[in-house]
């Protein structure tokens, strides 16, 4: 067979899904004990937080999308593992729900279980999530045992925080519902960057030994110390041209979702959640404690300290932005492709504007 009719696998079709759902599921961290007056009056509260945030964030973001408020789904930790198993194996190119149900390979299961353990640790901490490949075109998920949590560390007004929650997810579902041509571009860059196109082995790792013999890795406590840039840039290492410029898109992209979703939280925030600037307060400096260096690790390979930094840089862009240019005129940038900030943009907003505006 020629290199040109080589066929493409992606990492998608490479994982058993449901094996990750499953296990992902069992060995989820066992909830906080809560009262069922608790659990229930949450999930009410949730509910209705994010139905009344629709209508602020579409008038602070301009972004009116003119469909009708969808209701959010609130679940445990092992119904968002399930569901996030879902919306990965669509965006990986792990093909449908009858795909997915097949017996996989060896190799199938050892991924499958692998994922299932991230997403294990990951289901911990997530709050909320908007996924716009779920079933249905699109749903708002809250995680409310997490929510709880997390409300009772802060020591912060419950139905506050649920609300001041409410406001970052669904602007992201006004964003994506305002602007469907964001999921193909978020699913058309990952399909490149998952994508298995036969490299050379020896090439790939080349290129990643170059990189370790390039910069020196600090060790304390026993455990490497990788922050965010140095796993983007062992994820580089290893990738094709293509793929480092998907990586780039998909960086960039969500840099901008959170930051957007963080001014409006911020905009919105003191009309409707009366105890704002105190949850900011505590929210930001829970972000910032210390972690213990095997969490730590863990953290930065999984991605989760670049999702902090994504927030930082993403709100300071849209701060400057919208501050010097004003909301309506900012809301260029969901035009399409090319109206989104290139890499140097997001460090440099008078960039973004002297290029797009």
């Amino acid at each position: 067979m020629s290199a040109a009719a080589k066929p493409r696998f992606t990492v998608g079709g490479a994982v058993d899904w449901n094996l990750a759902a499953t296990l992902g599921g069992k060995l989820a961290r066992k909830e906080s004990p809560v009262t069922h007056y608790t659990r229930a009056q949450a999930i009410d509260q949730l509910t209705e937080s994010a139905r009344a945030s629709e209508l602020p964030v579409r008038e602070v973001t301009g972004l009116i999308e003119g469909g009708e408020i969808q209701e959010a789904r609130i679940v445990n930790r092992p119904d968002w593992i399930h569901a996030a198993a879902r919306s990965m194996r669509v965006m990986t190119g792990g093909g449908d729900a009858e795909d997915a149900a097949k017996p996989r390979a060896v190799s199938g299961r050892i991924a499958g279980a692998q994922t299932g353990a991230v997403l294990a640790f990951v289901s911990s901490g997530i709050l909320g999530q908007y996924d716009p490949f779920a079933d249905g075109g699109g749903e708002l998920l809250l995680v409310y045992p997490n929510v709880i949590a997390v409300e009772r560390q802060l020591r912060v007004a419950p139905k506050d925080f649920r609300m001041w929650v409410c406001l970052h997810e669904v602007t992201h579902r006004v964003q994506f519902r305002a602007n469907p041509w964001l999921a193909g571009h978020m699913k058309n860059a990952l399909a490149v960057l998952t994508e298995d196109a036969g490299d050379d082995v020896t090439k790939m790792v080349g290129r990643l030994a170059d990189y370790v013999r390039d910069r020196q890795v600090v060790v304390k406590n026993g455990v490497p110390e990788i922050n965010s840039t140095g796993v983007v840039g062992l994820l580089r290492a290893m990738q094709s041209e293509p793929q480092q410029k998907a990586l780039d898109q998909l960086l960039v992209l969500g840099t901008l979702l959170e930051g957007h979703a963080e001014h409006v939280m911020d905009a919105v925030g003191p009309a409707v959640v009366p105890s704002v600037s105190s949850i900011r307060h505590r929210f930001d400096q829970r972000r910032q404690r210390k972690q213990p260096p095997l969490q730590r690790l863990l953290r930065a390979l999984l991605g989760v300290d670049a999702k902090m930094n994504q927030y930082t840089l993403g709100k300071a862009f849209v701060d400057d932005v919208v501050s010097k240019v004003g909301m309506e005129r900012f809301n260029t940038i969901w035009t399409d492709a090319q109206t989104l900030p290139l890499p140097a943009e997001i460090n440099e907003p008078q960039r973004w504007i002297d290029r797009v505006l």
